[in-house]
C-alpha cells in the first residue's frame, strides 16, 4: 500500500457505483462494438426497463447512482440483448399503431412495416366511405392479435375475428385484446381461415412469407427468436398466399377488401394467384424502406 493510499479518506460504499446516465453510455458502446443495429436505443430501453422508469424518469435520474441489485439486474439483461434476444421480448413487449401489446415466444414481434398493412385498409376503407361502416373484419395468423387490434381502434362499429393455429398466440392476443378495452374482438383456433365463415367487409394477414430455403440465413434475432411456423412461407414463400387465395374471396361481401403484407419481390406474383382467384389488385403501397409491403385486392361489387 502506498503512502498516499494509507492516507486518503475512506471512499464511501457507493463510490463504485455508475450513475445511470453511465450505465447507459456503457452499454450503448457494448451494443455498439457488438454491431446491434440501435444500440443507443437498445440501452435505453433495457436501462429504463431495468430501474422500472419510463423515458423521462430516466433522463432526470441520469445523475442518480444505481444499487448493486439494480447493476445485477442490468448485467442479466445487457447479456440477453447480446446473445441477440430482440429487446422486445426481453422487455416483453412492443409498441404498434401506438398500441402496447404483449409479447412472448408464441408471437412475432410486431414489426413498423406491418403497420403498412394498417395504413392500406384504412386508406381503402376511406375511399369508399364513413369508418363506421365498416362491421366485420378478419385477421388471419393474428399472433399477438396486432393488426386486429389496430384496426379496431380505428374502426369503432366494427367487430372482428382473430384466427391462429398456436393457442399460445391467442392467448396472447386476448390478453392485448382485454387490457386494451378493445372486446369487440373474438378469438379460434385454426389455420388462415378454415373455422371461418362470411361475410366479412375486411380480411388483413401478415402471413408466413420466407423461403424455406433463406430462413437459416437470417438474422439471430428472427432465427433464434421467432416462430418458425410464422415466419416459413414454404419452398417458393408463396403457400400461404395461395391459401389466401383458395379460401378467401368466398368470405367477403361484394366489394369486400383483402389486404396482405407482402415479401421483398412477391407482388407481381401475388397480384396474378388473387386475380385468378377473381380478386382485382390495387399497386401496393410501400413501406418506409421502399419495398412493396401491403397489397390491396378488392372482390367484384354486385352489379
Amino acid at each position: 500500500m502506498t503512502a498516499d493510499a494509507a492516507t486518503a479518506p475512506p471512499r464511501p460504499a457507493s463510490a463504485h457505483a455508475r450513475t445511470v446516465a453511465e450505465a447507459r453510455r456503457t452499454l450503448a458502446a457494448k451494443f455498439r462494438a457488438a454491431g446491434l443495429d440501435s444500440p443507443d436505443l437498445d440501452a435505453r430501453v433495457l436501462v429504463g426497463h431495468a430501474l422500472g422508469i419510463d423515458h423521462a424518469a430516466l433522463a432526470a435520474s441520469g445523475g442518480r447512482a444505481l444499487g448493486t441489485g439494480e447493476q445485477a439486474a442490468l448485467e442479466q439483461l445487457a447479456a440477453r440483448r447480446l446473445a441477440r434476444e430482440p429487446v422486445a421480448r426481453i422487455v416483453g413487449g412492443k409498441e404498434f399503431w401506438s398500441l402496447r401489446l404483449r409479447v412472448d415466444a408464441a408471437t412475432l414481434v410486431p414489426r413498423p412495416e406491418t403497420e403498412t398493412v394498417v395504413e392500406a385498409a384504412l386508406g381503402a376503407i376511406d375511399a369508399e366511405g364513413p369508418r363506421a361502416a365498416i362491421g366485420r373484419l378478419a385477421d388471419l395468423g393474428t399472433g399477438s392479435g396486432a393488426l386486429l387490434l389496430a384496426l379496431l381502434a380505428e374502426l369503432p362499429g366494427a367487430i372482428g375475428i382473430g384466427t391462429d393455429i398456436s393457442t399460445g398466440a391467442l392467448l396472447v392476443a386476448r390478453d392485448n385484446a382485454r387490457r386494451l378495452g378493445l372486446n369487440r374482438s373474438s378469438f379460434v383456433a385454426c389455420n388462415m381461415a378454415a373455422a371461418l365463415g362470411g361475410p366479412f367487409d375486411l380480411i388483413v394477414c401478415n402471413p408466413p412469407y420466407i423461403t424455406s430455403g433463406d430462413i437459416a440465413a437470417l438474422a439471430p434475432e428472427v432465427l433464434n427468436f421467432d416462430p418458425r411456423p410464422a415466419l416459413d412461407g414454404g419452398a417458393d414463400g408463396l403457400d400461404f398466399y395461395r391459401m389466401i387465395a383458395a379460401t378467401v374471396p368466398a368470405l367477403l361481401r361484394p366489394g369486400g377488401a383483402l389486404v396482405v403484407e407482402l415479401g421483398a419481390g412477391q407482388a407481381q406474383t401475388v397480384v396474378g394467384l388473387f386475380a385468378a382467384a377473381g380478386l382485382a389488385s390495387s399497386p401496393p403501397l410501400t413501406d418506409l424502406g421502399g419495398v412493396p409491403r401491403a397489397l390491396l385486392a378488392r372482390k367484384a361489387a354486385r352489379i
